[in-house]
């Protein structure tokens, strides 16, 4: 079996749930022009009762959309069956264009088209266990969080320069990118080497559809009445951060953010104090950076909001709808 073909056979079972017997090469090479016979491989697919022919792209210089769309109508007519085409890499561009003229694709390990089974594979797909109730772990957050914050919003990014930015390895950012495209907001493709999420929602929507898959960064509070070195990754946050950005009044004792990893190397020379006393202060210890906003020093909003989001002060609730008002979206 052509490793392309075993591609988008895993393919299809990582993403639709979906088992596909009965695959074979076809026997129907021979009757074909020879001209066909150098562009693709062929390999039969049974996928849910449905034989499916895919023609795997063999030349890395693809040909053009309208040739590739030209060469799969003939082999729908020869072969009497639906036919996809599965290449290795597509362009943002091709894939529209592929869309557009309703050319069904499969591109392994990042996205697929198949309007042919279309009606089946939706049903099927609806009865799939839902992962959308699932939270996002603290990286996945953090890197839709920046998103959402960047000053100009456009659907499509590139998630692997939110990742070096947030000093995240190639496994955290596949792990937050699965994530994130698992739970509905987003829907990953390649442009040649390099992957890009397009959001399915504007910033607003998003931020709302992840709310339940959101939690409060703040993995603990400790207390302490040493001075903190200034040039460590710490903002204000909690109550500090919220008086900051609206009408609440200051709180008693100021309150700040620092990310675990941080912490561990300031833990050794600070003694934490068994409570809140006179002249302490009050610091978050949080799974992923404070500082998704380096132009700023306080915590980001988005983050701030989540970080009260519980709180049953009523003038803590209002100064946060107040906040919400502010954001861009």
């Amino acid at each position: 079996m052509p490793a392309l073909a075993t591609s988008a056979q895993n393919y299809l079972h990582e993403t639709l749930g979906v088992s596909t017997s009965s695959h074979e090469p076809w026997a129907g090479l021979e009757s074909l022009p020879y001209f066909l016979r150098d562009a693709f491989d062929f390999w039969q697919l049974d996928i849910l009762g449905h034989k499916v022919l895919l023609a795997l792209e063999r030349n890395p210089a693809k040909p053009s959309i309208g040739d590739i769309r030209n060469r799969l109508d003939k082999l729908r007519l020869v072969a009497g069956q639906p036919v996809v085409y599965v290449t290795e890499a597509l362009a943002s561009y091709e894939r529209k264009r592929l869309i557009v003229q309703k050319v069904p694709f499969i591109v392994p390990g990042n996205q697929l088209y198949l309007p042919d089974l279309g009606l089946d594979l939706r049903e099927y797909f609806r009865q799939r266990p839902s992962s959308t109730d699932t939270p996002l772990s603290p990286s996945a957050q953090a890197m839709l969080i920046t998103a959402l914050l960047r000053p100009r919003w456009e659907a499509e990014w590139h998630p692997a320069e939110t990742a070096a930015t947030l000093g995240y390895t190639p496994m955290t950012l596949s792990r937050a990118v699965r994530e994130l495209v698992a739970a509905g907001l987003a829907q990953a493709h390649k442009a040649g080497r390099s992957q890009y999420l397009n959001m399915t929602y504007s910033a607003h929507e998003t931020w709302e559809q992840a709310l339940h898959l959101l939690r409060s960064p703040m993995q603990r509070t400790v207390w302490i009445s040493t001075q903190i070195r200034t040039e460590l990754p710490v903002r204000v946050a909690g109550l500090s951060a919220l008086a900051r950005l609206s009408m609440l009044t200051e709180p008693r004792s100021p309150v700040f953010a620092v990310s675990r990893t941080a912490w561990q190397a300031l833990k050794a020379d600070i003694v934490e104090l068994p409570e809140a006393m006179p002249g302490a202060c009050e610091w978050q210890l949080w799974n992923y950076t404070p500082t998704l906003q380096p132009d700023s020093d306080t915590v980001d909003p988005l983050s701030l909001i989540l970080s009260l989001r519980d709180s049953t002060d009523e003038r803590v609730q209002s100064a946060l709808e107040a906040l919400k008002e502010q954001l861009p979206w």
